[in-house]
């Protein structure tokens, strides 16, 4: 890229450690709850050619994603900063779009928790959640937020991926009809592509690991190539991920098995590997669930961050105090399916707003303009823009013919 500007960031020590941690940290806010019901409930749908919806969601997500992490990383503004920057109180708007989201997905994310530890020890679904709110209470205590991101969210990932390997492996899928489908699908649904786009970069997700970058002092026009990567190896991780459980649960609609409506991620698992699958389900989910409650209480805390008052500053506490008004909110509420569902497609119409202030910023705000920004990126950004709010307009249609 030919920068106008050489300003630079000095390369801290720890960079590889810290673009792999905002991956993973992107990657596993994504994969919550909601991921494994969009996934099971849209494959049942679209069967094999549900592959073509996460092949176009990849592209839609690499182009979203790469513009919004390198604007916030050049600026070294949040997001919200930068909206602010860019038109008074239109960063405030965000902020509370991007909280409100995160709000109903860690709902459903506490709810994973308890259903989760349900499966695996048989109390409520109640206990369960305050448990693991506890447990994601303490993990922000333990130690630095920055370095604990970094490692919990590393292993929670590779835990997520390495057990639902073996579920495909005894689902047995038909893996050439899959691929086949993936590139030549029988049937196309707009409603899905929204919805899996939405929980995959849609609302706090895809800010989460760049603001991520910027908290880690990762900022400037030198720390580009890194912020790309990075941005770049958070879809991937989370595509692998949604991708195998597609496999594993095309094995299992294809012979013929009606998924559970109230939890149909539960039933790809059992009907693969028994009393067993089901218990490494347990195991996904906690990991799934927990992981998307450290990612969404984090990111909607840092959309807050730039209000100048001396309780903001009391970074454990308020993030502490959300992950117990959520989980106050669940046992309230009860099960979260269709919020889960709704909360994804909501998502995908933040997205392209999202998205489209970055755009704009990158053009208008003097700290970016003074950087040559490939012209082809930001085409790409506004490509799916277009794309995500005209089939998000649709999709709304489609569901309330549907309701």
């Amino acid at each position: 890229m030919n920068l106008k500007n050489t300003k630079t960031t000095t390369l801290i020590p720890s960079l590889t450690g810290v673009s792999i941690g905002a991956a993973f940290l992107m990657a596993n806010s994504s994969i919550g709850p909601g991921f494994l019901t969009q996934t099971s409930v849209y494959t049942e749908q679209l069967v094999s050619s549900f592959g073509f919806v996460i092949l176009i969601s990849i592209l839609l997500d690499l182009g979203a994603q790469i513009n919004i992490w390198r604007c916030i990383t050049l600026s070294g503004m949040r997001a919200q900063e930068i909206a602010n920057e860019l038109l008074p109180g239109l960063g405030n708007l965000l902020s509370l779009l991007v909280v409100l989201g995160g709000l109903a997905f860690n709902i459903g994310n506490i709810a994973g928790c308890g259903l989760a530890l349900n499966i695996l020890t048989g109390i409520s679904f109640a206990k369960g959640a305050m448990i693991s709110g506890v447990i994601a209470i303490l993990i922000f205590w333990i130690q630095e937020i920055g370095k604990m991101l970094d490692v919990i969210t590393k292993y929670l990932g590779i835990i997520k991926i390495g057990l639902t390997l073996l579920i495909v492996y005894a689902a047995n899928p038909p893996i050439l009809d899959a691929v086949h489908h993936t590139f030549v699908p029988e049937k196309i649904s707009l409603l899905a592509i929204v919805t899996i786009v939405g929980g995959t970069v849609g609302g706090y997700i895809t800010f989460s690991g760049a603001h991520r970058l910027i908290d880690a002092g990762i900022s400037g026009p030198s720390q580009i190539p890194f912020v790309t990567k990075s941005a770049s190896s958070g879809i991937i991780i989370s595509s692998i991920m949604r991708y195998i459980l597609f496999l594993a649960a095309v094995g299992i609609v294809t012979k013929g098995i009606h998924l559970d409506k109230n939890n149909p991620a539960a039933t790809i698992f059992e009907s693969a590997g028994g009393r067993w699958g089901l218990f490494i389900f347990g195991i996904v989910l906690w990991s799934a669930a927990i992981s998307s409650v450290i990612g969404a209480s984090y990111t909607s805390f840092s959309f807050i961050k730039h209000f100048k008052h001396k309780i903001i500053k009391q970074e454990r506490t308020i993030i502490s105090g959300f992950i117990i008004f959520t989980t106050l909110l669940f046992v309230i509420i009860g099960k979260p399916k269709e919020l889960l569902l709704l909360a994804g497609l909501l998502n995908g119409f933040i997205l392209p707003f999202a998205l489209a202030i970055m755009l704009i910023a990158s053009r208008k705000i003097t700290i970016l303009k003074q950087y040559a920004y490939p012209i082809w990126i930001q085409l790409c950004g506004w490509l799916v823009v277009i794309l995500m709010g005209t089939m998000s307009v649709f999709a709304v249609i489609e569901k309330l013919k549907g309701a």
